[in-house]
């Protein structure tokens, strides 16, 4: 078994590493994602690359992989990858399918939770001995409410699973499935058109690909079709989003709340247009990670590499 050249430019679990370095050599350097003239030499002779969703594979990079065999994705989304450039190549490319589903599903209850409740960004006002008694009793309860899902696939079933024990009612989304597919029958969820879910969600949480037909799916206009308490979680990817018309629907109390964890420029750079935006949650990218998915995105991408490589399990 002739042994591979593994580079990682991105965080990945640490036993999972040693895995790998346990059969191969590897290369592995979270930083190597802001060192585009190292990660450029370094790929030249790399038999398997494995990144996160920073790590930009296509163009010169791209071309710089002259040997590889594996791209590994240590999560799921592909938009950071040109998957038919490398396909072109000969090379596989792996993604983490389902190894990061419940920590998504998780964040979309648990900041839907806080934005209907509205009642937890007060705790400075409350430190420094203000009483916003009469503000922070205006929340809603989740029970009863209606979660709308644009995207209907592992993640968004599974979202609606947990919402279903929380006494939400579910709908969904989906132009990939038809409305016969058995998915709506076993979460309890009906089936509706976009322009339906927008009006009647008191949730809307976004689970779709950056593709052409997304960018922007959630607009000005389409902004202006929901209800005015409810709120919009984004874990999907930030073009999806336009942020702009987000926060402007925030300041002027057409919409309830949202919660932004991805955007059209990660890291987000400062941005005026969310200054004093009310009932706003933003995260960097972070509702797929927690301690187990970052183990279970690992260990799965490694696994993965090892069997491709027809390697033995270390």
């Amino acid at each position: 078994m002739p042994v591979a050249r593994i580079i990682i430019t991105e965080f990945m679990d640490l036993p999972s590493v040693q895995r790998l370095q346990a059969v191969h050599e590897v290369v592995y350097d979270p930083k190597l994602v802001d060192q585009p003239g190292q990660l450029i030499l370094l790929a030249r002779d790399a038999d398997v690359l494995v990144v996160r969703n920073r790590t930009q594979v296509r163009g010169e990079l791209l071309a710089a992989l002259e040997r590889c065999r594996i791209v590994g994705r240590l999560g799921v989304g592909l938009d950071n990858i040109d998957v038919h450039g490398c396909e072109a190549r000969g090379m596989t490319v792996m993604p983490a399918t389902g190894a990061n589903a419940l920590s998504v599903a998780e964040y979309v209850i648990a900041t839907a939770m806080l934005l209907l409740r509205r009642a937890y960004q007060c705790a400075d006002a409350v430190a420094q001995g203000q009483w916003p008694r009469q503000a922070a009793s205006q929340g809603l309860e989740a029970d009863g409410k209606t979660l709308g899902l644009v995207g209907f696939g592992a993640i968004g079933q599974l979202t609606a699973r947990l919402a279903r024990g929380l006494g939400l009612k579910i709908q969904a989304h989906d132009p990939m499935m038809p409305a016969s597919h058995p998915a709506y029958a076993e979460q309890q969820a009906a089936c509706v058109d976009l322009e339906t879910l927008l009006a009647t969600s008191d949730v809307v949480s976004l689970h779709v690909p950056l593709v052409d037909s997304t960018r922007h799916l959630i607009n000005a206009d389409r902004l202006a079709r929901m209800r005015a308490h409810a709120v919009l979680i984004n874990t999907a990817r930030g073009g999806v989003v336009d942020e702009q018309a987000v926060a402007e629907a925030l300041r002027a109390h057409r919409l309830g709340g949202a919660a932004l964890d991805v955007f059209e420029q990660e890291p987000l750079p400062a941005t005026p247009h969310f200054a004093g935006c009310p009932n706003l949650i933003l995260t960097p990218h972070i509702a797929g990670v927690s301690t187990e998915s970052n183990e279970r995105v690992s260990s799965l991408i490694a696994e993965r590499i090892l069997q491709a490589l027809g390697s033995p399990s270390a």
